[in-house]
């Protein structure tokens, strides 16, 4: 059994397969499909109702690789955000509990389209969850 076990190891590191764990960024798709998910969740913050206020006066092009390089970042892919932290980017915006969820909302949307698996869409938002202190203000 031992021989069995070691022969399998050693042709999966043989192979480039090893048995890493692969990355929640991973698990979203990598670049392609992360980028994806990024479009799709800013398209629908600049056009959903609830969040108008927020997003109007925002540059989309200006946001769009800084929103994707944070994301990559926290789900343990290879790029460095850059950014501020979330309590200075969100002051004096006074985003109540409201839009906070509908920003949450909308980013669940946007990985339902990729069809991102319920068990990994937790996974990204359970490491998003503490950020609400510093972004919910009212």
């Amino acid at each position: 059994m031992r021989i069995l076990l070691f022969a399998s190891l050693l042709a999966a590191a043989l192979t480039g397969r090893c048995m890493a764990a692969e990355t929640l960024y991973d698990q979203l798709g990598g670049h392609d499909g992360l980028s994806r998910i990024v479009d799709r969740a800013l398209t629908l913050y600049f056009t959903d109702p609830r969040l108008h206020a927020d997003f109007d006066n925002i540059n989309r092009d200006w946001l769009q690789p800084r929103f994707y390089a944070f994301f990559c970042k926290t789900t343990g892919g290879p790029c460095v955000y850059k950014g501020r932290a979330m309590a200075p980017s969100h002051k004096g915006l006074h985003i109540d509990q409201a839009r906070f969820n509908a920003v949450v909302e909308d980013l669940q949307t946007a990985m339902d389209e990729s069809r991102i698996p319920f068990r990994t869409q937790n996974r990204l938002l359970a490491l998003l969850a503490p950020m609400e202190r510093a972004i919910v203000t009212r």
